[in-house]
């Protein structure tokens, strides 16, 4: 598990309430050009504040933890990705790097966060914005902490069992507001929440279970992607935006996400300790 001499390089303690971070609504992604991709990104290491660089160039400075950065559409391609403590870079040893090739088409989420065992990670997920029928929306949970398999309820009753980093699930669900917990597998010991969850109709809602259990400091957040809705249930309200993006999560931020965000990866993954350091 993670310990207090690791370094963390992404989302925060401060965001680990116990109550869920409801997002601003995503919009599904239009149709985009071949040589495209959808992608964002998902802090969930809790620490310290990053500074990000792909290519040798700065995208991002101080960027601060507990954030998901709106979709973009973003040229597809390979980028050498290193994250630094922020104003340790670009000459110093990188926290976390890796090459990473952005695939033509589709709609990810790339989370840094911590596997079971405590060590940061990137992990890319495919979000699904097809479409759900009239009532339902769509939720999906992401187990990106540092912790044991577990069970999410709503209403008290489990949706989804035995999940383990760095797992997903999903269902469609009935539209309306859940009062949702995680547990740990098999048990009723409430790791995180509870906490109540606004599942729109026509909406797909991703929740992230994340931080790291030895330093108690699990959190939810969620990311949330509409028009989804199946006519004629629904009216397509337009507009769009994501999750607590943070006033620089700028296009170059986004142009990192690109990067991050490939649905097949390559390279090399490192993860460094600084002593006795703790964000």
């Amino acid at each position: 598990m993670i310990s207090r001499t690791h370094i963390a390089v992404a989302a925060s303690a401060g965001a680990c309430a116990l109550a869920l971070g409801v997002t601003a609504p995503a919009m599904a992604a239009p149709a985009q050009a071949q040589d495209k991709a959808m992608v964002s990104v998902f802090h969930g290491i809790p620490g310290m504040t990053v500074d990000v660089y792909a290519n040798g160039d700065e995208l991002l400075s101080d960027f601060k933890p507990g954030t998901v950065t709106d979709p973009q559409s973003l040229d597809a391609g390979t980028y050498d990705i290193r994250i630094f403590e922020a104003g340790q870079g670009p000459d110093g040893t990188p926290a976390l790097e890796k090459q990473v090739k952005v695939p033509e088409g589709g709609n990810a989420t790339v989370a840094a966060h911590l596997s079971a065992d405590g060590d940061p990670q990137l992990t890319a997920f495919t979000n699904d914005v097809s479409k759900v029928d009239a009532g339902k929306a769509r939720l999906t949970v992401r187990h990106v902490a540092a912790a044991p398999a577990v069970d999410v309820r709503a209403g008290g009753q489990p949706v989804f069992t035995d999940l383990t980093n760095p797992n997903e699930d999903t269902a469609a669900v009935d539209a309306g507001t859940v009062n949702t917990d995680v547990v740990l597998a098999g048990t009723d010991t409430v790791a995180i929440g509870p906490a109540a969850l606004d599942l729109k109709e026509g909406t797909s809602n991703v929740v992230y279970a994340w931080g790291s259990a030895e330093d108690k400091n699990l959190a939810l957040a969620t990311q949330t992607f509409s028009g989804m809705e199946s006519m004629p249930s629904g009216v397509h309200a337009g507009g769009g935006g994501a999750a607590a993006a943070t006033p620089n999560s700028s296009d170059q931020w986004l142009a990192w996400a690109a990067a991050a965000g490939a649905i097949t990866v390559a390279g090399v993954l490192v993860a460094r300790q600084v002593a006795g350091r703790r964000g």
